[in-house]
């Protein structure tokens, strides 16, 4: 559960930002003030746009408050993909280390990669089913666009590396034609598709920091998809 937030607009005024971040924590001190579900986790929410010492107040103000864990708010909101990693680096490093960090609204494979670079532990975003609802399956070695004439008869997978069930059981081809259709069906199954997707590319993040070899699964992590 997530305290009530402002998620200001980008660009913002450092003035209004700083008021926005008073807010924020106004409602957070009221939220978990009344929270009296033990079997719920209610999370405080840093804001503080690009702003490096709101950030941090708000991050700390929030730690005061003694939280079951911290989400960062305010990113992918139409900054740089820089901006947004210097707003996580501005707020992470003052939230504690045992207990999850959450990133909300990330989804892009290279911007979840960074943040788990970066010490976040949960993500949240629209765009496996999204993407798969118009047409674009995440796979192994990039997107892919099953609309394509291409794959029309195209009887292989969509990620010859991907164990889901849609890839065990259906051929690009047959996609490409469910989509072409309108067939409900081509819905269900790209969406199991890149949600397998993104399960599987956290299971492998988690084991590359378990095994100590995240530098090596983040290169090749990226070469495969330049391929």
């Amino acid at each position: 559960m997530m305290v009530l937030d402002e998620c200001p607009p980008y660009p913002a005024s450092y003035d209004y930002m700083k008021q926005s971040v008073e807010r924020t924590l106004r409602w957070a001190k009221r939220g978990k003030d009344v929270h009296n579900n033990p079997a719920q986790a209610l999370f405080g929410i840093v804001q503080g746009g690009e702003f490096e010492d709101l950030r941090e107040y708000s991050a700390k103000s929030l730690v005061e408050m003694d939280f079951v864990g911290y989400s960062i708010g305010g990113t992918s909101v139409g900054e740089t993909k820089e901006t947004m990693y210097k707003m996580i680096d501005y707020a992470i490093k003052h939230l504690p280390l045992e207990k999850p960090r959450y990133l909300m609204g990330v989804g892009s494979t290279d911007a979840i990669l960074e943040g788990v670079l970066r010490g976040v532990d949960m993500f949240d975003c629209v765009m496996p089913t999204r993407n798969a609802r118009n047409g674009t399956l995440f796979t192994t070695f990039g997107r892919l666009n099953i609309k394509k004439a291409e794959f029309k008869d195209d009887v292989t997978p969509i990620d010859s590396e991907c164990e889901c069930y849609t890839c065990k059981n259906f051929s690009r081809a047959y996609l490409n034609h469910l989509f072409r259709a309108g067939e409900i069906t081509y819905f269900r199954l790209g969406s199991i598709h890149n949600i397998h997707y993104y399960l599987s590319l956290m299971k492998q993040a988690r084991n590359a920091i378990l095994n100590d070899n995240w530098v090596e699964f983040k290169k090749e992590f990226y070469a495969k998809r330049s391929k």
